[in-house]
């Protein structure tokens, strides 16, 4: 390879095992890392579940930012830069670093065949150990039990949620999915659930992890209150009034319980900086505002529970809503548009690109099925989605872009292109 950059690393990788050769597994990958020696100095939480992942990650990590303490958190899919999947006390590492990790995988892994995630999560890893963080926050990619995450044993696992998602690699089920998740916990070691519906089977599942169980409504109580925030109460622990969660929507109340259970389990020391924390936590891309008059919320809901959720909170709000919305084609998108069919007065369709993409006008036809009472119209760009949806939206309304971590990507950037050319403007007329 003559180009020996970061991008043609990542081609190389996304090329030589694209997504559909992967095959779940752990022996691979388990070779490698005994061969790089990989272990993690600090201690450990790994995160598995269907939605609500990058939200635990981001609040254990900024309450442990808020303490001082060097934390790593390793994260996927990335919005726009791939260096996000990776952050030290909140910062990306350069370019370099990563190459290095990714050249030392590549000398240590030999004839042993890995998938793109897996060769750069290995990556991830190696530059974690290195880095000797005294917290590592890993958020699973796929399932748990089989997903490279999982070759490092974790302090603390925390699972999130169940949902039907990724059935191909998983199963049918929602109890076939838990099994797969709930392979992250570790026997006599502690396991956070955040799931409140279980399937039915799954305290067989639970058991047999031998895991020490800390269940969201039954260790773990929420109450909502009225004035605001929540109150938490754990074992042998006095109920504790928090402030609500920077992060926006009434179920991250649910996920910020998850991370400071988790945080009480491995280091109760942090608890004086819990409030902290919530109120500083920002993640990109989840339920943001990026834009007013109209306002423009990007959300990355991929799944009907996400949807749901996506629905809940914008029914609370006052004003139309329009709906910038692509999905790709692995995703129910006639759940999805069931879920949210009667929240928007227009939806606009564009295309996202490459092999998982799905044709804006079979994605309409999806949404007519599904029942939508707004109309629906597939266009041939961006652009023209997010101009006519503003349009339409006016200044008291919303739009709302969700579907894909690269259906907000494509937005946010459009979005900021805008703001800096209506700057760049206004101050050019200035002078």
């Amino acid at each position: 390879m003559t180009d020996t950059g970061l991008a043609a690393w990542l081609a190389r990788l996304e090329q030589r095992a694209p997504a559909e050769r992967i095959k779940l597994g752990l022996e691979r990958v388990n070779a490698v890392r005994d061969r790089l020696k990989l272990g993690l100095s600090g201690a450990v939480i790994s995160v598995a579940g269907t939605n609500g992942k990058g939200s635990v990650v981001a609040m254990i990590e900024s309450v442990a930012l808020a303490a001082g303490w060097p934390v790593l958190a390793y994260t996927s899919p990335h919005l726009h830069r791939f260096e996000e999947r990776l952050r030290l006390s909140g910062r990306t590492l350069p370019e370099a670093e990563w190459i290095a990790a990714l050249e030392a995988v590549e000398s240590a892994r030999g004839s042993v065949d890995l998938s793109y995630f897996e060769h750069t999560t290995l990556a991830a890893l190696w530059l974690g150990m290195q880095l000797k963080a005294r917290l590592n926050v890993l958020e699973v990619g796929l399932g748990g039990r089989l997903d490279a995450v999982n070759c490092i044993d974790p302090d603390v696992a925390v699972l999130t949620s169940i949902g039907l998602d990724h059935r191909d690699w998983l199963g049918p089920t929602r109890l076939s999915i838990a099994r797969e998740k709930l392979g992250i916990a570790r026997s006599g070691r502690p396991l956070i659930i955040g799931e409140r519906r279980w399937p039915a089977g799954f305290d067989k599942l639970l058991d047999r992890t031998g895991a020490q169980a800390w269940c969201l409504g039954r260790e773990i109580r929420v109450r909502r209150r009225s004035s605001g925030g929540f109150s938490l109460t754990l074992p042998n622990q006095p109920r504790r009034k928090l402030p609500q969660p920077a992060l926006v929507g009434d179920f991250q109340i649910d996920n910020a319980a998850c991370a400071l259970a988790a945080l009480a389990r491995l280091a109760p020391e942090l608890g004086a900086y819990w409030d902290e924390g919530l109120m500083r936590c920002r993640l990109p891309g989840r339920f943001e505002i990026i834009a007013e008059a109209p306002q423009v919320i990007v959300d990355v809901a991929h799944n009907t529970a996400a949807a749901r959720a996506l629905a809940c909170q914008l029914r609370r709000q006052a004003g139309p809503a329009v709906a910038v919305f692509a999905a790709l084609a692995d995703k129910d998108i006639t759940a999805i548009a069931r879920c949210l069919a009667d929240v928007f007065t227009h939806w606009y369709l564009p295309p996202l690109g490459g092999p998982r993409s799905v044709d804006p006008r079979h994605v309409a036809e999806q949404l007519r099925q599904a029942g939508v009472a707004g109309g629906v119209d597939a266009l041939e760009s961006w652009g023209q989605a997010l101009e006519l949806s503003r349009a339409r939206a006016g200044t008291a309304g919303r739009v709302v872009v969700f579907g894909s971590f690269l259906s907000v990507a494509a937005a946010r950037e459009m979005i900021a292109e805008t703001i800096a050319e209506t700057t760049a403007e206004s101050v050019a007329t200035a002078n």
